[in-house]
């Protein structure tokens, strides 16, 4: 018989193994020369960078002259990238072992994760996917500050402006641009702020500021003469502004009527003043005197035959502490003191000629033997008659009742003249 080992060399069985990138290790029962015969164990080592393709790494040499398995080694792979959304990547070697990949990202987008990613051997990439988000945000440029005045007249100037378009670096998409302040419109006098505000889709805001200033073109403040009144349209001061002047009853208007705030925010014409009326006691007849007071001053005529008089005394100190009630209300007080020919006539301190008091007395019907007193309204009206004397209120209560008087308390009180 022969030799073991003669007929082991003499019958090759299973193909000799190649391993293309690695390295095949094999036992034989015929030694280390008898690696494909049959039994022999190969173990099979793929280099750094490929796997076994299938199967397992030990292989037996069969006696069916074949291999017991597959043996092959194959590149190793990772899982291929995701392409972030808004960019992408490039690599040195696809997916395969030792291959770099770089990612970049679109304009208006940032890298989020590693910038490169490079496949290891356990089939694993370096860090984990990276994303491009959207950190920038949309720009927004607002109108430049609106400066304007107002109209004559007006307190008010209309302003209008576009509504400033947004832009965005990344998509492009933006959500509605927000205004936070007044609308385009009519703006009142002063400094207004406002704001525009907008977001892209990423939530990222972009903000802008800007102002209106509205001016109202302003004289220097004009105040109501002294003994009258005065009435302003629009603001009183602004340009474009009329103030009309009147005068209490008894003063008589110096200057100007009315007077305009002008464009150079000086006064049209001249300063306005109310003076005493100048009552003229030298005319010839009763009823020349009392016409100088119809529709301006009411009349208070006190009559009595003596100065001693108990009654006169006690009505003249009782009206004196009443003076600023008397003038509210536009009462001249007139005084007959005396029989003819030694009567006395007084208006405030003017002396009234003898022989025009007698004619008072004659026209209104006044006895010169005892105490009388007569009120007369600015119409010239024989109002009441009193034959004692009555207290300051009881007078001013009368006078408050009497046409026209409602009128000028409200104005009065508007102008604030009062007695404290």
């Amino acid at each position: 018989s022969q030799p073991l080992s003669f007929l082991y060399s003499r019958t090759p069985w299973c193909a000799p193994i190649k391993v293309k990138h690695g390295d095949v290790s094999c036992r034989s029962p015929g030694g280390q020369y008898y690696k494909n015969v049959m039994g022999s164990r190969c173990k099979i080592r793929c280099k750094r960078g490929y796997e076994m393709q299938q199967g397992h790494p030990e292989v037996v040499c069969m006696a069916s002259k074949h291999w017991s398995g597959n043996y092959a080694c194959r590149e190793i792979r990772c899982p291929k990238l995701q392409m972030p959304a808004n960019g992408g990547y490039k690599c040195s070697d696809g997916s395969y072992f030792n291959s770099r990949c770089e990612f970049f990202c679109s304009l208006g987008y940032t890298l989020k994760g590693s910038k490169t990613v490079t496949c290891q051997y356990h089939k694993t990439w370096t860090s984990g996917e990276s994303a491009c988000i959207d950190v920038d945000a949309p720009v927004i440029k607002c109108p430049n500050l609106k400066d304007k005045t107002a109209e004559p007249g007006k307190l008010t100037a209309r302003v209008t402006w576009d509504t400033p378009e947004g832009k965005d670096t990344a998509d492009g998409i933006l959500t509605d641009v927000i205004l936070k302040g007044k609308p385009p419109g009519h703006f009142p006098e002063g400094l207004h702020k406002m704001s525009y505000t907008v977001y892209d889709r990423a939530g990222n805001k972009g903000s802008c500021r800007f102002s209106v200033r509205v001016r109202v073109r302003r004289c220097s403040p004009i105040t109501p003469p002294e003994n009258g009144y005065m009435k302003c349209d629009s603001d009183g001061d602004n340009y474009g502004a009329t103030c009309d002047f009147k005068c209490t009853g008894g003063y008589e208007l110096q200057g100007s009527a009315a007077r305009v705030c002008q464009y150079g925010l000086t006064w049209s014409g001249t300063e306005t003043n109310c003076a005493a009326m100048n009552i003229n006691v030298g005319v010839r007849t009763a009823s020349g005197l009392l016409d100088q007071f119809y529709e301006k001053r009411r009349l208070l005529i006190i009559s009595a035959p003596t100065a001693a008089n108990h009654y006169y005394r006690f009505q003249m100190t009782n009206l004196q502490h009443a003076q600023c009630g008397l003038d509210l209300r536009h009462v001249t007080v007139i005084e007959l003191v005396g029989i003819y020919p030694a009567q006395i006539g007084r208006i405030s301190h003017r002396l009234i000629p003898p022989g025009l008091a007698l004619q008072l007395r004659l026209l209104l019907q006044i006895s010169h033997n005892n105490f009388n007193m007569v009120m007369i309204d600015k119409q010239g009206m024989d109002k009441e008659r009193y034959t004692y004397p009555i207290t300051s209120a009881q007078i001013f209560t009368t006078i408050d009742t009497w046409q026209g008087r409602m009128d000028e308390m409200v104005l009065q009180q508007e102008a604030g003249h009062t007695c404290q």
